[in-house]
This record gives C-alpha cells, sequence and structure tokens, in this order.
C-alpha cells in the first residue's frame, strides 16, 4: 500500500479495501508505521515507541484492521505504561484493561502508539514539560489544542484515520477544532469511563475519539457506545439503530438556536465567529429555523462546576499507591494537589450546587431548540506557550478562567452532560482550521450525526490538507 493511498483513505474505506482483500491487514499495518513515524518526526505526537507488536485486538471486528492509537491519560490498556503527561509518575501500568479499552479491541482496532497529553489533561494545550509542545500539522508554530492534542495532531496529518481521545472541559472539541477534524463528544453515560475519568470525575469527562469524516464517527460510536445504566431513568435510551445509519437520515425540519458570544463576556475573534454565523445560513439554506438564541450560563457557576473535575484528578493521585513527586510536577498540578487536599465536604457540595445552576437552564433551553450553533474555540489556534500550564502565579480557578478565555463554549456541555459535536467548517486567512460546535438534547446524538452529516455534504473538508501530512508527497 503506497503512502499516498493509506493516508487519503478514511477508516470505513481502509475497512473495505480490507474486507474486499485489495489490502492485508498486515499491508496497512506497515503503512501506518511509516505515517506515524513520519508525522511524529514533524509533530512530536507520541510519548513511547510504537507498539511493537501492536497490541492484541480482534480480527473479525467491525473496524478489524484500522490503525489507531491510544492517548497518554487512558483507556489504560493492560501492560501499556502511562504517565499522565508527568515527569513525576514513573512505571505505572494496568494489569487489566479498562472497559473502553476491551471495546477497541472488540472492534478490532490496531492500537499501534500512544499519544502526547499534557500533564493530567487539564489544558487546552498539548505542551508538557515531559515531552515538549506537540505541533500542529497546519502550522508548525500553532499548538494542536488539548488535552487530546498528540491524538488529534496525527489524525490530521494522515497518519491514523481515528483515535481514542476524552473530553472533560472540550479535549476532544478543543484539538479538533485547532486540528480540523471531526471531534464529537458524546452524552454523559453513551461510551464506557473508567475510574480516573468519568467515574470520579463526576461525569465530566467523557471518552471517546477523533476522525477526519462523520461517517467514521458514527462507526466509532456504534463500536463503543455502551447501554444506558438500568434503572437511572435521566440516562437516555440505548439507540434503536446503528449510528452509522443516523447519518444518512434525514433529520427534518430543526428548530436551530446560534450565538456566537461568549457566556463569559470574553470577545471572540470574529474570524471565528463569521464562520459560525456562515454555518448557521447553510443551515437555514438546508431547511431549518434559525434563530439568535442562548441558554443562560452563569460563567462563575462553570468555574465552581468544573472545579469537580479537577478535584477528582487530583484526588485519584493522591490516592494512588504510590504518590507523584510533586517536585516534578508542573505548577498548576501541584496547586491542583494543594487545593483538593483542602476542598471540603461543603465545597464539593457547594460545586455540585453550581452544577445544577449550569445544568437547569441547559435543559431547559433544549425543550425549546433542537439545536445550538456557536464557535468551537473563541480564538484561532494558539502560538506555543499562550496558555502557560507552568505558570506559578496560577490557583486552579484562575487557570480555569484562562482557558475558558480561550475555549468559552465547551466546558458548560461537560458539566451538562449534553453531547456535543465539533466540525471543521471553515479557515482562516492564514488557513488555519476554525470548528464550528453543535449542541444537542441529552441523548441525542443521532440527531447530531445527521446535522453533521448534512453540513458535510453541504461544505466539504475532505479536500483539505495540512502542510505535514503522512501521504510522504
Amino acid at each position: 500500500m503506497e503512502p499516498h493511498e493509506y493516508a487519503n483513505l478514511d477508516a470505513v474505506g481502509l475497512r473495505e479495501l480490507i474486507q474486499a482483500r485489495e489490502v492485508s491487514v498486515a499491508e496497512v499495518e506497515a503503512a501506518a508505521r511509516r505515517a506515524l513515524e513520519y508525522a511524529h518526526a514533524g509533530l512530536n505526537a507520541l510519548t513511547l515507541p510504537l507498539f511493537e507488536p501492536a497490541l492484541e485486538h480482534e480480527p473479525t471486528g467491525p473496524l478489524a484492521g484500522v490503525p489507531f492509537v491510544i492517548k497518554d491519560s487512558g483507556p489504560f490498556a493492560r501492560g501499556v505504561p502511562f504517565a499522565l503527561g508527568s515527569r513525576s509518575i514513573r512505571g505505572a501500568r494496568t494489569l487489566v484493561d479498562q472497559e473502553l479499552m476491551t471495546r477497541f479491541r472488540a472492534a478490532g482496532l490496531v492500537a499501534l502508539g500512544q499519544t502526547t497529553a499534557p500533564e493530567l489533561g487539564l489544558s487546552f494545550s498539548t505542551e508538557p514539560v515531559k515531552h515538549g509542545p506537540t505541533r500542529n500539522p497546519w502550522a508548525l508554530d500553532r499548538g494542536a489544542g488539548g488535552s487530546s492534542g498528540g491524538s488529534a495532531a496525527l489524525v490530521a496529518a494522515g497518519a491514523v484515520p481515528l483515535a481514542h481521545g476524552n473530553d472533560g472541559a472540550g479535549s476532544l472539541r478543543v484539538p479538533a477544532s485547532c486540528c480540523g477534524l471531526v471531534g464529537l463528544k458524546p452524552s454523559r453515560g453513551r461510551t464506557p469511563c473508567g475510574p480516573y475519568a468519568g467515574e470520579m470525575a463526576f461525569g465530566h469527562t467523557v471518552e471517546f475519539g477523533l476522525t477526519r469524516t462523520v461517517r467514521d464517527t458514527a462507526h466509532l460510536l456504534d463500536a463503543v457506545a455502551a447501554a444506558p445504566p438500568v434503572g437511572e431513568k435521566y440516562m437516555a435510551p440505548p439507540p434503536v439503530r446503528p449510528y452509522i445509519e443516523e447519518v444518512r437520515a434525514d433529520p427534518g425540519r430543526l428548530r436551530v438556536a446560534i450565538t456566537t458570544e461568549a457566556w463569559s463576556g470574553v470577545a471572540v475573534d470574529p474570524q471565528v465567529a463569521a464562520v459560525a454565523v456562515n454555518v448557521g445560513k447553510v443551515l437555514e439554506w438546508v431547511g431549518h429555523t434559525l434563530t439568535e438564541a442562548s441558554p443562560a450560563v452563569d460563567p462563575d457557576a462553570l468555574v465552581e462546576a468544573s472545579m469537580l473535575g479537577v478535584v477528582a484528578a487530583g484526588a485519584a493521585l493522591l490516592m494512588a499507591p504510590r504518590r507523584p513527586d510533586r517536585s516534578l510536577m508542573e505548577a498548576v498540578s501541584r496547586r491542583v494537589l494543594a487545593e483538593t487536599e483542602a476542598f471540603s465536604a461543603l465545597d464539593v457540595m457547594a460545586a455540585v450546587g453550581a452544577q445544577h445552576q449550569v445544568t437547569r437552564p441547559i435543559g431547559l433551553f433544549f425543550t425549546r431548540y433542537d439545536l445550538l450553533v456557536t464557535p468551537t474555540l473563541g480564538q484561532l489556534p494558539a502560538p506555543h506557550g499562550t496558555l502557560g500550564y507552568d505558570d506559578p502565579d496560577h490557583s486552579v480557578r484562575s487557570w480555569l478562567r484562562r482557558i475558558f478565555e480561550y475555549g468559552p463554549f465547551t466546558a458548560p456541555f461537560n458539566v451538562s452532560g449534553n453531547p456535543a459535536i465539533s466540525l471543521p467548517l471553515g479557515q482562516s486567512r492564514e488557513g488555519l482550521p476554525i470548528g464550528v460546535q453543535l449542541v444537542a438534547a441529552y441523548g441525542r446524538e443521532d440527531l447530531l450525526l445527521r446535522v453533521a452529516a448534512q453540513l458535510e455534504q453541504a461544505a466539504p473538508w475532505k479536500h483539505r490538507r495540512p502542510p505535514i501530512y503522512a501521504d510522504l508527497s
């Protein structure tokens, strides 16, 4: 398989070639290894040497033979060392797969490597001191976003068609926007999460992946989606048909709301806002009703509610069998541990109250509208060093406000549990990707995928290629 053939196919395209026996799994893997080595050399997106051999996987799964990478902050695979992007964590590994990793294996995904993440996954840039900055394939002086920046950079560069990521405040959607990808954050409970992510983080963190096409997103969701727990009435019912069928379905005439104004009042780059406005016009053109409207999100309550996820990350480390060496941690991480130790039961209850304060207006909003359109980020992909996770002047709350200035539109829907997707629907004058976020009511990934497919057809992005691309041309 030639490099340009491999890099220009999505996961579904590769799987179809394998099923038709036009190419072997071994040939695809060999092409993927060359592409990963090439992309990593330019982007600094892998934490370890490539797995040799690839991690075990089911040879007859729905995505059997498709190359894949997993993020350094989980899902943890048995025997694979992880460090959460930190110099302070050494020799950590799990003896068993987390449930999501079990599902990745069952899908037949061929995991070939581990991708970079910021320390503890608590940044919208991927620039850990441990590994150095991961570079954006569209502009090497810009960041790939975070926290799933290593995964995003490799998918955008054509090194793998899809990759694992997780999203606690925007960590899939932000790098999707920075790198020109499709980034779906499923509803709370839709995909299985390990204790470090969803279970301890009050459901803010959701596990899934990054892709270049809507159909790959649908196929991956079909492969790993979890049925909601029995007896929890707030959970949506399982889908009645595969998500890939939703991509081909007509969403009907929808009530679409749009806003380009950040709830915190922070300025939004005019180029970013203009792309979201244009997407609204496209949705109107295909038959939906468009209204300027927005849920009432209290920015102070959002910061307080987001403390739940941060304290959960700190608690996971403080309860670990071997605590990390704080002298080797970055500045904000040290503050996370200190503030976690000082966090009381009353503080937890206050943060839960703030979560309700954010969630209720969003729930009410989606009784009036079917879809919300916003920019994904408030700015273009940031130059390296912009956010400064190792800045000792930050408290945890001031750090949250800092990253929410850069990405003001994503975190409310981690707090509320709504599904949201970032689509690569524009580019700046400089040629940098601009993502647009679509949000739907709880459990309505089907609706997001239908509308995403409409937009992919009406405003296609498949022809765009970054300067660093693994076709080796």
